[in-house]
């Protein structure tokens, strides 16, 4: 997984300053393979930026690595999707999701016709997550789903997907390399991937009152700019794109619902007493 993720997800923290009601609407379980704060490369050490003027440090105290390193895996990965984790796993590392949770999976990285590798050593295909998703929906961990994907021939990921509730984006088509984006000399490599530069840069004007829908998302960054043709598949989703707004699920508000009954804790009794 690429640093840019930490940008894209600190940007959605921005909602955390809502007031205290809204909150626990955002739950971010960031993966990272977190290899180049300290590298020995890394001119600035501890730092990791995004731009080549290097205006944002996007390695900064706000961010919460949840899994680093070698806990990056497809098993891991597929295990906090599913829920299916060790009982000593703490909520941070957990997704804390429902059948009323919108939920958004970004990935990014190197991949191919059908996968997406994970830390060089292995990978996740375009049907396992197909599975992995079913399983989500099998057992109500979701209510809508929005996956993007920023890496070569990303289409090929969402191909096999089948649950209800699902709408996909891909920063290429089968066939296509998805280039990057703004060189840095110092280090050696670009800084981000050009489909992920333009999403940031689209959701920058983003507010929690935009009305902005999933449509515009669409029109992100065009071949013009990200040289590769992006894509999206709409047909498992229940509602039309030009109702689904942006802040659906970036950083989004769940409605509050008000009961004139109390609900007991014990989890062997859910009987309601009326007050």
């Amino acid at each position: 997984m690429h640093h840019e993720l930490e940008k894209l997800f600190g940007y959605m923290s921005e909602f955390d300053q809502l007031p205290a009601c809204m909150t626990d609407v955002l739950h971010i379980v960031l993966m990272l393979a977190d290899d180049m704060a300290c590298n020995h490369r890394n001119p600035k050490p501890a730092t990791v930026f995004s731009h080549k003027n290097m205006e944002l440090n996007v390695y900064g105290d706000d961010v919460e690595v949840d899994y680093r390193g070698y806990e990056v895996t497809v098993e891991n990965f597929l295990r906090v999707l599913t829920g299916r984790l060790p009982a000593s796993t703490p909520r941070s590392k957990r997704l804390l999701s429902d059948d009323r949770s919108n939920i958004l999976i970004y990935m990014t990285g190197h991949g191919g016709n059908g996968f997406l590798k994970f830390q060089d050593s292995e990978e996740i295909t375009n049907v396992e997550l197909a599975d992995a998703f079913e399983q989500m929906w099998q057992k109500r961990r979701y209510n809508e789903l929005l996956f993007i994907i920023d890496t070569c021939q990303g289409a090929s990921m969402y191909e096999r997907f089948y649950s209800p509730n699902i709408m996909a984006l891909a920063s290429s088509q089968v066939g296509e390399d998805s280039l990057s984006h703004q060189p840095d000399l110092a280090i050696g490599v670009h800084l981000m991937d050009r489909y992920t530069f333009y999403l940031l840069e689209f959701l920058e004007d983003i507010h929690p009152a935009s009305q902005s829908n999933m449509n515009d998302l669409f029109k992100v960054c065009p071949k013009s700019q990200c040289v590769s043709t992006p894509g999206h598949r709409t047909d498992l989703f229940q509602r039309n794109p030009n109702s689904v707004l942006i802040t659906d699920f970036f950083g989004s508000v769940r409605k509050v619902e008000i009961t004139m009954s109390t609900m007991k804790l014990n989890p062997n009794n859910t009987e309601r007493t009326e007050m």
